[in-house]
């Protein structure tokens, strides 16, 4: 007969999905927070998302989507 657990398999998955997510999430650096000061300094300033991302561009050389800029800057609201 077989010696397989469901159980068993299933708690050892679960376990191994935990470690992964918990191993991605941590010590994790935007690319964005090089430059932190002079993009927080624009937006504040009245420069919208698409102008930083031209900024971005052409200072840093870095391309970037529109939405990775907002999901950044809620972030930096959020740590305030």
């Amino acid at each position: 007969m077989s010696d397989f657990n469901v159980v068993s398999e299933l708690l050892a998955l679960k376990a191994q999905t935990k470690a992964i997510r918990n191993r991605k999430s941590i010590n994790r650096v935007s690319r964005l927070d090089k430059f932190k000061f002079e993009l927080l300094e624009l937006y504040q300033a009245g420069a919208s998302v698409a102008e930083l991302q031209r900024w971005l561009m052409t200072n840093a050389n870095i391309q970037i989507a529109h939405s990775t800029i907002l999901r950044w800057l809620d972030k930096q609201e959020n740590v305030k």
